[in-house]
């Protein structure tokens, strides 16, 4: 390979790496939706608090099945809880992949911390059985890389979403796994 070739070869490898790296690693919701988000906001960045929670559904550990939840949980928020558009922020599945929700966009997952927050929310039920450790991992580097791409503050709070609302979710054993996490905190200012 002759010296300009190699440097075009060099920048498509470098421009691959940061894409990735700026994306860290999403399944965007144009891939897995069958429409774009309803009413786009931006979240002001980067975002201070996290809010971990269960969609309360089967487990999904193949993209198939997981796109197939996904759209369930999208079309219950819409057409049942009637908010604009699939409440949380993103999704993590038990194959380990990391789906975009409402993105960095204002979700509908935390009554009173939409606007300041992301909802994570691992896609099954975690009340007695933990979550896969491929899904736990996709969630510690996905909070990691956010940070990295100043996404997430460097300081930001991470509590679970029975924390911050009446409601049993993570479930108890998620809650128990986060809260061992370095961001956790027992109390946030809402």
């Amino acid at each position: 390979m002759k010296g300009n070739e190699m440097y075009i070869v060099l920048l498509l490898v470098i421009k691959i790496v940061v894409a990735t790296d700026l994306d860290c690693g999403v399944v965007p919701l144009s891939q897995w939706g069958s429409t774009p988000l309803n009413n786009p906001v931006n979240l002001s960045k980067p975002v201070h608090i996290v809010v971990i929670q269960h969609t309360v559904t089967g487990q999904c550990f193949a993209d198939e099945s997981c796109v197939k939840l996904l759209n369930n949980v999208r079309k219950q928020h819409v057409d049942m809880l009637e908010f604009s558009d699939i409440g949380n922020s993103f999704y993590i599945g038990s194959n380990g992949k990391v789906y975009e929700g409402s993105g960095w966009h204002v979700g509908a997952h935390s009554k009173g911390l939409n606007s300041k927050s992301i909802g994570l929310s691992f896609i099954g039920d975690f009340r007695e059985e933990s979550p896969t450790e491929q899904a736990l991992q996709a969630a510690k580097d996905f909070l990691d890389c956010s940070v990295k791409n100043h996404n997430l503050s460097d300081d930001y709070d991470l509590v679970g979403h029975g924390q911050v609302a009446s409601t049993i979710s993570p479930g108890a054993k998620l809650q128990s796994l986060i809260e061992t996490w370095p961001h956790w905190r027992q109390n946030i200012s809402m």
